[in-house]
């Protein structure tokens, strides 16, 4: 009825003028559920076509113990699984599990032409030797990147083996969003090698040149705002603050950390104090970690390809 009409009068005109003005002087928010779901549309098409040719896609989820992060990394990685029409069988041990009785449960895992992929929450509990696991797993079915073999792969551009689902979701969310990587400065601040070195690797590979920071780098913030892209992965709130970020750059933040004062989840970047500058930025939570199940998800549909070819 007549509600809605002075709405959308003259007065209404010059208000939406104005919020389109306000808008653009906010950072474009690379989230990251539109890059999953696009993601996840693909990945069930390829599902469709393995399952009518009998081939299951099944993901082993191993759990030592019950960190609450892995629960919560669990549950996402259940429901992407769902979404996507992959089984996951959970194998779940005791946090006191011998180094035997996880080897042994490895290699079931190996052994079992039924299982395509498998992801082990680490770190393991203390006293297990967690790179003689890592180690012990066949290459093939190494879904997130914990093998010699997967990682060699990763940082050489050579062989079979998946990158760090992680770092592979840095990149998902870059190409989504259309960021030009060719010829870009990047600054990747961290040298884990679960995302550091992988991304800054992947990131070189698609041609990108890359600086890699750390607590030793001089001038860490003059080497960020240098650079067109910023990657932070270091695991520590508001490493990089106001002084580090421009405009026009793009900032990806992949740490996940806990604030205590502000008593929720924060990235490494001060958000609120880069967003009003910076072109484009990942929320946390909502950014890259919203991708990485379904990079997961599609390391599973590939290793089944390939173990079905």
């Amino acid at each position: 009825g007549h509600m809605g009409v002075p709405a959308r009068g003259c007065a209404g005109a010059p208000r939406l003028r104005r919020c389109k003005e306000e808008r653009i002087a906010m950072a474009e928010l690379l989230k990251g559920a539109p890059v999953a779901r696009a993601l996840t549309e693909e990945l069930v098409a390829r599902c469709v076509a393995l399952r009518e040719r009998g081939v299951v896609p099944t993901l082993a989820i191993v759990r030592v113990g019950e960190r609450e992060d892995d629960l919560s990394y669990e549950r996402g990685a259940l429901k992407r699984c769902e979404k996507v029409g992959i089984e996951a069988r959970r194998v779940l041990l005791s946090a006191d599990v011998s180094q035997d009785e996880l080897l042994t449960a490895i290699e079931d895992i190996n052994t079992d032409s039924a299982v395509h992929g498998c992801l082990m929450f680490r770190p393991l509990p203390a006293g297990l030797d967690e790179n003689a696991v890592a180690a012990a797993l066949d290459p093939a079915k190494d879904v997130d990147s914990m093998t010699p073999a997967s990682l060699l792969a990763t940082l050489s551009g050579r062989g079979e083996g998946f990158a760090p689902c992680t770092a592979e979701a840095v990149l998902a969310l870059l190409d989504h969003y259309g960021v030009e990587l060719d010829g870009a400065k990047v600054a990747v601040v961290g040298r884990s090698l679960v995302i550091g070195h992988p991304v800054a690797a992947m990131l070189t590979a698609r041609n990108a040149t890359v600086t890699t920071c750390h607590t030793h780098t001089r001038d860490l913030a003059a080497e960020c705002r240098a650079a067109d892209i910023v990657v932070a992965a270091v695991g520590r709130a508001h490493t990089i603050g106001v002084d580090a970020v421009r405009e026009g750059q793009t900032i990806i933040d992949v740490g996940i950390n806990w604030d205590e004062d502000a008593g929720k989840l924060v990235g490494d970047v001060d958000f609120v104090a880069a967003e009003p500058v910076v072109n484009a930025i990942t929320p946390v939570p909502g950014g890259v970690g919203a991708v990485t199940t379904a990079i997961l998800a599609k390391h599973v549909i590939e290793a089944a390809e390939r173990a079905s070819k």
